[in-house]
C-alpha cells in the first residue's frame, strides 16, 4: 500500500531493490470505519541479520 520496494516474493517491476533501511518493520493493517488503517511495528533481530537477497 505505501511501499516503494520489493519485499521477499512481492517484487514490483518498478521497485525491484529492497530497502531495509526504511522498511525493515511490521506493517499492521486494520479496517476501520474510516477505512483501511496502517501502523507500522519494529522487527526485533535475534538471530540473522537481514542481507542482500538474489532472487
Amino acid at each position: 500500500a505505501t511501499r516503494e520496494e520489493s519485499r521477499g516474493a512481492h517484487m514490483p517491476e518498478d521497485f525491484p531493490n529492497g530497502d531495509d533501511t526504511n522498511w525493515l518493520k511490521h506493517t499492521l493493517a486494520y479496517g476501520t470505519s474510516g477505512g483501511l488503517q496502517l501502523r507500522y511495528k519494529p522487527v526485533v533481530l535475534t538471530r540473522f541479520e537481514p542481507k542482500e537477497r538474489k532472487y
